[in-house]
């Protein structure tokens, strides 16, 4: 039987997630309305999850069966319906009683309104995530309206009261967005996955926004956009006499983010000097400025973000793997913006309303063969490249209609009439791993002719970040040719 690290009665109320300090132990995280539990699991066999006391993982809420689900344990993570009230939903598909599906990585497994998240253990690394999208929720309780609009508690303070104009209108987003706003109930760290320009970062403010650090600061730090020396004095700060120019004490980010949340976007870029620095912290909860012996204490939750396959990065010594265990509590894929195309509408729509407000004109519109222009780009540059593109023919429609001809896909300035190849999926991209997104890197550029700000746009990257990677793995800036 797995031991709960919460006890018992934990699961009436709202619990704090405890972190497993043993790395490769096999856990199962269960968020549910004002709760969160962790429970250590064997590494073969099978438990079983419900509302009455004779199960293996008790969750008391009334959306759970009393024996709602089992889950089968081994090289691979499988879900059993066990005859439930509310049903078993894999991956948006409802499965029969007594039928045993195989959880894939990222698929999501609805039972009652609790998510149970299968995480750790070398054989299953992958998330696997568990809620209800049939059960009912309290009005007091966040989530994605019928117009895909994702509705969140009352604001905060004037610093965090704009909201976050988030568009949800994809089946696989509804679940992942409910599962944020579970997550964000906890105190646990949390790494989003995904290609760039997916929408990580607005996920994670999401998080911010819907927990207890709401009225706290949001802060935010691109690991690949400092040099190392800057990085780290940003970072942790510095006392006057530090170094050269260092002519007054400056507080680090981390101290600023007392009493909120420290977003760490493109985290796999993060120099092995600064990671050490930075495990004291999440050890300790004690932050030292350059040039000062004396430590202080803060509080601050972690989330982070990257593109990259960080177990890899792990195993060529790139990254220290203690740094990865703290980060990843949960690890959260966000989808390419190529699956999840029932989203481009509305959200093009919406960067078209931001662009035309921006800009003092009338709101546009969007023609029927403009939009279909747009549903049938792959989008290598995911919503970030959308957001481009359509501030781009906002422009060049001079206050009329957006037609065809104003959708300029790619970077040539010129509508395609053939669509690139779609680029390998996030799976693809993890198994073939830094060499892949080096050929990437090679294939941009030689699209744009050798003009790294074009190339940069194409993949959906900052320039500093572009160069940054053009040295990582050793490649020759290019000159823009002319």
């Amino acid at each position: 039987m797995p031991s709960p690290r919460e006890p018992s009665e934990a699961a009436t109320r709202a619990t704090t997630l405890v972190r497993d300090d043993a790395p490769h132990r096999r856990r199962l995280l269960a968020f549910w309305k004002h709760g969160s539990a962790t429970f250590d699991l064997p590494d073969t066999g099978a438990v079983t999850v419900g509302r009455g006391r004779e199960c293996d993982v008790r969750i008391d809420h009334a959306s759970v069966s009393r024996k709602h689900v089992r889950v089968h344990l081994g090289r691979h993570v499988a879900v059993e319906d066990l005859g439930s009230s509310n049903g078993t939903v894999v991956g948006g598909r409802p499965i029969g009683k007594a039928e045993i599906v195989q959880v894939e990585p990222g698929a999501v497994v609805e039972v009652g309104s609790a998510m149970l998240l299968v995480q750790g253990g070398d054989a299953d690394r992958a998330l696997a995530a568990v809620g209800d999208a049939t059960a009912p929720t309290g009005d007091d309780e966040p989530r994605p309206s019928r117009h895909g609009r994702l509705t969140e508690p009352p604001p905060g303070p004037a610093s965090s009261r704009a909201r976050l104009d988030v568009v949800v209108e994809d089946a696989a987003m509804e679940r992942l967005y409910r599962l944020a706003q579970l997550v964000a109930k906890s105190t646990i760290s949390v790494i989003l996955l995904g290609e760039t320009g997916v929408g990580k970062e607005v996920l994670a403010e999401t998080i911010h926004r819907n927990s207890a650090r709401a009225r706290g600061p949001f802060v935010r730090l691109n690991c690949a956009a400092l040099p190392d020396n800057l990085l780290e004095s940003e970072l942790f700060g510095y006392e006057r006499g530090a170094f050269t120019g260092a002519v007054a004490p400056k507080p680090g980010l981390l101290e600023t983010a007392h009493g909120g949340t420290v977003f760490l976007d493109e985290v796999g870029e993060l120099p092995l000097a600064t990671q050490a620095k930075l495990l004291r912290v999440l050890e300790s909860g004690e932050v030292t400025r350059l040039g000062s012996l004396k430590p202080k204490s803060i509080d601050v939750r972690f989330l982070a973000a990257t593109n990259r396959d960080l177990e890899a990065i792990v195993a060529t010594n790139a990254f220290r793997q203690d740094v990865y265990y703290r980060l990843n509590g949960i690890s959260v894929h966000v989808p390419p913006l190529r699956e999840r195309r029932g989203e481009i509408r509305a959200l093009a729509q919406l960067f078209l309303r931001d662009a035309c407000r921006k800009a003092g004109r009338p709101e546009g519109v969007l023609t029927a063969a403009a939009l279909a222009r747009l549903e049938g780009h792959t989008w290598p540059g995911n919503v970030r490249e959308l957001r481009n593109v359509v501030e781009r023919a906002a422009l060049l429609s001079q206050e009329g209609a957006i037609e065809p001809e104003h959708v300029m896909l790619g970077m040539t300035g010129v509508p395609q009439t053939r669509e690139p190849a779609p680029p390998p999926s996030t799976r693809e991209l993890r198994a073939a791993g830094p060499a892949d997104e080096r050929q990437r890197i090679i294939d941009a550029l030689d699209r744009c002719g050798g003009n790294q700000k074009e190339a940069a746009k194409v993949l959906g990257i900052s320039r500093r970040t572009l160069v940054y990677r053009l040295d990582a793995y050793g490649l020759p800036r290019p000159r823009k040719k002319t």
